[in-house]
């Protein structure tokens, strides 16, 4: 499943897997851009205007595997 984020780019949903083969700064940098995202949404929802509710879940999830990610690798 791709995620179409606000400034047109696509991001994949994130496997596992695949995040644990990324270094501690690329993980840090998905973060903050999934974080922005979420803001975004939220603007968004309290403009009364949410294009794609069902990507507040998706960018969670992702964000919450991320910082699984991150405190394994401590």
């Amino acid at each position: 499943m791709d995620l179409v984020i606000s400034n047109g780019a696509r991001i994949d949903k994130m496997k596992t897997k695949e995040l644990r083969n990324l270094t501690k700064e690329e993980l840090l940098q998905k973060e903050k851009t999934l974080k922005e995202e979420l803001f975004k949404l939220n603007m968004q929802r309290y403009g009364g205007r949410v294009d794609k509710p069902h990507m507040f879940s998706l960018i969670k999830g992702d964000i919450a595997r991320i910082e699984t990610i991150l405190n394994e690798k401590k």
